[in-house]
């Protein structure tokens, strides 16, 4: 049911004929220039995306620092009001 290589040959062909060769080549360069800066967008989001974590991570570690230094009540001893 999918295209064989036949049908994918007989399609090239009248593409080739449509546009011409050197219309194809333009066509197939730009397609690729398209595709890397995809890809690069891609990268340079997944960069920032991970840039970003990696504040966030350091953000609360340091938060996660100060609770551990910082006393809480269940440790201070009760105040003597009897004397």
């Amino acid at each position: 049911m999918g295209i064989g290589m036949r049908e994918l040959i007989i399609i090239l062909l009248v593409v080739l004929l449509v546009f011409g060769a050197k219309k194809l080549r333009s066509i197939g360069s730009d397609l690729g220039a398209a595709v890397r800066g995809f890809k690069k967008g891609m990268d340079d989001g997944d960069a920032t995306e991970s840039l970003k974590q990696i504040k966030q991570d350091s953000a609360d570690a340091d938060f996660g620092d100060t609770a551990k230094t910082a006393p809480t009540t269940n440790d201070q001893k009760p105040a003597d009001r009897n004397g």
